[in-house]
């Protein structure tokens, strides 16, 4: 069956029969552009409370705590979008957002 335009989706065609879209083949694109300046917050750590629990990190969903050795980094913040979902996740009230300066 021939492709059709997505401005004809409807009891008719089936999402099936729609021309695909652009796609973007492999992995780790993101790294090429600066996303961190997309938000006014930032997650900052205070190290005396973190115990390097490392359970803030696989809920990242950019990847911007990095991991050597078993051992949190420093966060990535030109990639860091502010979703505060690392501050949620952390059991010792280790980091906070604040208001980048």
């Amino acid at each position: 069956m021939a492709k059709t335009d997505i401005s004809k989706l409807g009891q008719d065609v089936a999402w099936q029969d729609v021309t695909c879209g652009n796609t973007i083949v492999g992995c780790g694109t993101t790294k090429q552009f600066i996303t961190g300046d997309w938000t006014n917050v930032a997650p900052v750590i205070d190290e005396e409370k973190c115990k390097q629990c490392l359970l803030c990190v696989p809920v990242c969903p950019d990847s911007a705590i990095p991991v050597k050795e078993y051992k949190r980094q420093t966060i990535d913040y030109d990639h860091c979008k502010g979703c505060g979902i690392c501050v949620k996740a952390c059991p010792f009230g280790a980091i906070k957002m604040e208001v980048k300066k």
